[in-house]
């Protein structure tokens, strides 16, 4: 099927055009996310949105499909209007858009970005447009939880590791691929994760990365078993399963993973890698990356640890933490926010770096997540009717937490943090949001790498609760 972004909306916004005030030339709306589980969010994908959809012009080809489907879906539809933008305009979609520069971590219940009409005679496109943009809570949700698990993952890093910088890129790996809804939604969930690590092995979501956000390679991975590889040698060729793993892949300064729990992990960890193939894996120069996936994870990860470290050694770091001579693990199965921090804290109670451990995420990382995790939407804020500039806004009575804001608004940078203010003339030179988007056009692009690096500066008090624009 041929995209048709008229055709993506909902539809009931294709009657909105009729609903609005007479004389009503323009609209302006805003983006924030109203609260949820994270007291930030890390605005991210709003690049992909604008690059992937709103810079296709609309043909005259999508007005006849959407003119023929809502005459039979029965609902009114703008014919005219979108056939002034598909000729007149030329398929350019007369908006504005403005925005919080990608990666910037912002308390809940600011603006995140801005839409505004250009043209009076199309002013309904910002609210039909919103469906499209809303799903920018996609990957913004995913980075900010990803943000928020590295900062949990660094913390003990820095209290176990000598050097917590080098070790925090690979520490979550992401395997969400198989766990989400859709090939679309692994790219977009996927290279949201990368703004905050280095590994990945959801392929989509390397190459949207790639792609769209200006990176040769966003994210690497390695060489590693899955249970088939290990039990097509059958029960009694599991230790030559493991040493065909290392004669192919282990190579001096390399790593490789392999899954260890397809019968017997104790067995696997004491007699095999650590004892019939302990010289191999020593001879080989590589670092054997041990993945038990079965059983509690805590409990499962301690012991691993402290069987490895019985059979190939350990050193002690600069901060008195054990770091395990040519052998890693990394915990891919039960693995969610409370899980790693219930992992970390006892790696580190029982004397072992944080070094020693990566996680693996699949559909808890990218999936176990929905708009209301951070309670995102997008409110009108003003009208222009008959040529008068209105303030807009609801407040419903029965839940305070969804009174919009109202006006034209700006974001501005403080000693504390972000604070939304309405906007005049005095302080839309310190706006953060930048226009991204105009009449069609691109006007502002960042680099995964620049994202990377805004999201890891921490220049306010990420547990503050944010003021709230009044009146």
């Amino acid at each position: 099927m041929n995209y048709n972004l008229i055709l993506d909306v909902d539809s009931y916004k294709a009657s909105h055009w009729l609903q609005y005030p007479p004389q009503t030339t323009g609209l302006y709306s805003y983006l924030e996310s109203r609260g949820g589980k994270y007291p930030v969010t890390v605005f991210f994908g709003l690049q992909y949105i604008l690059k992937q959809y709103l810079t296709q012009p609309i043909k005259p080809w999508m007005v006849e499909e959407a003119k023929t489907f809502f005459a039979a879906h029965g609902v009114p539809f703008n014919e005219a209007g979108w056939r002034y933008i598909a000729e007149e305009l030329e398929g350019h979609l007369p908006i504005r858009i403005k925005a919080v520069p990608e990666g910037t971590v912002v308390p809940v219940r600011n603006v995140l970005m801005t839409m505004e009409s250009t043209d009076p005679q199309v002013f309904w496109l910002v609210s039909w447009l919103e469906t499209l943009l809303l799903r920018v809570w996609y990957p913004t949700t995913v980075a900010t939880q990803s943000w928020q698990l590295k900062r949990r993952i660094y913390n003990t890093l820095e209290q176990t590791s000598d050097d917590p910088s080098a070790d925090i890129p690979f520490k979550l790996h992401d395997f969400g691929a198989r766990g989400v809804s859709s090939c679309e939604s692994s790219g977009i969930g996927g290279m949201a994760h990368l703004v905050n690590f280095s590994g990945s092995d959801t392929v989509q979501g390397v190459l949207y990365a790639n792609r769209y956000y200006h990176h040769p390679m966003a994210a690497y991975s390695i060489p590693a078993a899955e249970h088939s590889t290990i039990t097509a040698w059958q029960r009694q060729g599991e230790e030559s399963a493991y040493r065909n793993m290392l004669e192919q892949f282990a190579k001096p300064g390399s790593l490789v993973a392999v899954v260890s729990d397809s019968y017997d992990l104790w067995n696997a960890i004491d007699g095999l890698w650590g004892d019939r193939l302990k010289q191999a894996v020593i001879d080989s120069g590589a670092t054997v990356v041990i993945r038990p996936d079965s059983g509690d994870p805590v409990e499962i990860v301690e012991k691993v640890l402290e069987r490895l470290d019985a059979s190939f050694g350990s050193i002690l770091n600069q901060k008195g933490y054990k770091v395990l001579n040519h052998v890693r693990v990394i915990q891919g199965d039960g693995v969610n926010e409370n899980s790693i921090a219930e992992i970390l804290q006892r790696v580190e109670q029982i004397g072992f770096s944080a070094t020693n451990i990566a996680f693996g995420m699949g559909g808890a990382l990218l999936q176990q997540l929905n708009r209301d995790t951070q309670k995102f939407a997008i409110k009108c804020s003003e009208a222009i009717v008959d040529g008068k500039a209105i303030a807009v806004y609801k407040d419903p009575i029965t839940d305070p937490g969804k009174r919009s804001k109202r006006g034209r608004l700006v974001l501005l940078k403080t000693e504390t943090g972000y604070e939304t203010v309405a906007e005049t003339p005095e302080n839309t030179t310190r706006d953060r949001l930048e226009v991204v988007y105009e009449n069609g056009k691109l006007m502002k692009e960042y680099t995964l790498d620049e994202i990377r690096q805004r999201a890891w500066s921490f220049p306010i008090d990420w547990e503050m609760v944010p003021r709230d624009i009044k009146g």
